[in-house]
């Protein structure tokens, strides 16, 4: 609920595959240790993850037990379920709209601007009604609802 702690830029042409998803996991938890470091000392964090391959892959299953991750898979095709799909890219479209790049950097400064510009507040709006979409997936048996 503190906010973004890892993003990155998939160089053009690039597909995520699971070792660049396990570098990507490493980097996340070394900036979590710095951002975080209560979740991390007390707990082990937990991953919201689908069943996409590079998620579900053993390399990517290796790393998470080697840096200790928990992960709370979530039904496929439930993006009522990810907070980035709900609540993050719901408003990142919106903040797009109507806009238009004529390079990549243009895109990634848009993309950091943003991303700059959320307060805690979003992120907590975003979090706290998790809760309710998980207790819908139980009632419905793992389901689409929404």
């Amino acid at each position: 609920m503190e906010g973004i702690v890892h993003y990155d830029f998939l160089p053009p042409g690039k597909t995520i595959v699971a070792h660049y998803y396990s570098l990507e996991l490493e980097e996340m938890m070394k900036k979590l240790t710095v951002k975080q470091p209560k979740l991390v000392n007390r707990d082990k964090p937990l991953l919201l993850h689908d069943n996409a391959k590079v998620h579900s892959a053993k390399k990517t299953s290796a790393k998470l037990r080697e840096l200790g991750l928990e992960t709370l898979s979530r039904p496929p095709y439930s993006p009522d379920l990810a907070p980035t799909d709900y609540h993050f890219f719901l408003n990142f479209d919106n903040f797009l709209r109507g806009r238009k790049f004529n390079s990549e950097e243009a895109v990634k400064s848009a993309i950091e601007n943003f991303a700059g510009s959320l307060s805690l507040e979003f992120f907590r709006k975003g979090l706290s009604c998790l809760p309710e979409k998980w207790q819908k997936c139980v009632d419905s048996n793992g389901e689409y609802f929404d």
